[in-house]
């Protein structure tokens, strides 16, 4: 198992929150990966209090245009 930092999203539209540097355990033999209890309750604190931790910044978004077959 190794520890690597991920970028997350959570919610959509005007309700987007992205949060950068999570903790995750991942392995490199399987590819199996998980979030420590700790670290989803910070999560979920961070997204509790949005307001007040979150910067805002402006972000380029596309949609997938799915090819005619």
């Amino acid at each position: 198992m190794q520890l690597e930092c991920v970028t997350r999203s959570f919610g959509q539209g005007a309700d987007l929150m992205v949060i950068e540097r999570i903790p995750m355990w991942s392995c490199a033999s399987c590819g199996e990966s998980y979030f420590t209890a700790h670290t989803m309750h910070e999560i979920e604190r961070i997204k509790a209090l949005r307001k007040s931790v979150a910067k805002s910044r402006s972000v380029p978004v596309a949609q997938f245009e799915a090819a005619a077959a």
